[in-house]
Formats: C-alpha cells, sequence, structure tokens
C-alpha cells in the first residue's frame, strides 16, 4: 500500500497546538511508563526465554498515519517455529501461544515495546489500532480517514474489544470475520471518536485503558 497524499493546506494553530500538547503527552508518559514498567518488562523476557529461549521480541510492519509502513515491536507470544506466514491474528485457544505468550495475550503485556514505537513518534498513546498490512484493503469505502490519524498503544476500539479473540466464531474464517465484521465496527467506533478528540477526552480512555490493564473494566 502506497501512502497517501499529505493535506496541502497547513494545519491551523489550534491544530498545531493540539498535536504539540499531544506529542509532549506521549513523551512524557511512554518515557514514565518505561521507567516504572522496567521491572515487568525485564520479568517478561526472562520468562520468554526460559520458556522457549530467543528471540524476545516479534516485529512486523505496520500501516501508520497517512499509510506510512513502520516496524512495530511486541513481546513475542507464539512459538518459534510458526514462522510468519499463519494467521495475523489471534484467537482464544490459538494453538501457536506458548505458555508465557497466553499470559502475554491476556494481560497485553506483550504491547509493552510500543512505548518505544511512541518514543519514536510512530504511534501515540492513543489512536486507532496500528493494523496489519494483511489488512490493508480494508481501509477503503471512507475507512481510509482512521490513516489520517497516528496509530495508538490504546484508544476506544483496543480497549472497547481487549478480548476480540474470544469473538470469532468456530465456523468461519477468523480473516474474513475480522474483515466484514470486527474491521468495520472498529472503524466506525474509531471514526466517531478521533476527528472530535481532546485531550481531556483522551487522558479519560488512557485512565480506562490503565483501569483494563489490572482487570477493572468499565462498561461504554
Amino acid at each position: 500500500m502506497t501512502a497517501r497524499p499529505m493535506q496541502s493546506a497547513l494545519p491551523l494553530p489550534r491544530e498545531a497546538r493540539s498535536a504539540a500538547l499531544r506529542r509532549a503527552t506521549d513523551l512524557v508518559l511512554a518515557a514514565a511508563a518505561a521507567l516504572l514498567l522496567a521491572p515487568v518488562m525485564l520479568a517478561v523476557a526472562v520468562a520468554i526465554w526460559v520458556d522457549t529461549g530467543p528471540p524476545i521480541l516479534f516485529s512486523q510492519l505496520r500501516l501508520g498515519r497517512q499509510g506510512r509502513l513502520f516496524r512495530m515491536y511486541k513481546f513475542r507470544k507464539f512459538a518459534t517455529n510458526c514462522g510468519t506466514e499463519g494467521s495475523p491474528l489471534t484467537v482464544e485457544g490459538d494453538r501457536r501461544l506458548t505458555a508465557v505468550g497466553r499470559i502475554l495475550a491476556a494481560t497485553k503485556l506483550d504491547e509493552l515495546p510500543q512505548l518505544w514505537n511512541v518514543l519514536k513518534g510512530e504511534m501515540s498513546i492513543v489512536g486507532p489500532r496500528p493494523e496489519s498490512l494483511a489488512f490493508a484493503d480494508c481501509f477503503r469505502d471512507g475507512f481510509e480517514r482512521l490513516l489520517d490519524h497516528k496509530p495508538g498503544l490504546l484508544g476506544p476500539s483496543q480497549i472497547l474489544f481487549r478480548h476480540e479473540g474470544r469473538l470469532y466464531p468456530p465456523d468461519m474464517d477468523p480473516s474474513d470475520f475480522y474483515r466484514k465484521v470486527l474491521f468495520p465496527t472498529k472503524g466506525r467506533i474509531d471514526l466517531a471518536y478521533f476527528p472530535r478528540r481532546t485531550f481531556a477526552s483522551d487522558l479519560g480512555w488512557i485512565a480506562r485503558g490503565t483501569l483494563a490493564v489490572f482487570g477493572w473494566e468499565t462498561r461504554r
């Protein structure tokens, strides 16, 4: 997929201030989280090493803002012999998951290395899901507007569909179900939020995402 052309008009001063504030917030929160959670990330890395050995991290090209590609990082949760040709989705009871990987998938701790992507400016703390290239074809019929926003570590669709793996029906191909049902549903949620987002509302989703990590999930 090729990058979308940049808007020709310069951002308005208010938009520029909002973008600068959001970037500053990303840097502060990502740096603080990386320092605070360093012991947790070290423990996860050691657990993966003891369980199945290296590599500790999994990396994959994802779609960023304006369709630019970037390499996203996660802790590895699949067995090392799975390769890169399997399904890009993780379903409940996925046989590719290691013992440690099942814990990472349930707690979302595999997402923590994405703090590095936030610090690099490729992602934001709050934004739409950074989509796999396998689903680049989904960004059409209005959903291409999702690429106007920097992808995020968390956001409305990520939090509301935190247990997405449980939703895939056993009698339907997961990729087909994602394309036809989950992607459009999540896309509409994000399109309803991000064009009208505020700094305060982003903080609200950050709070909800933090609570969800500890199992304190709130209803919409």
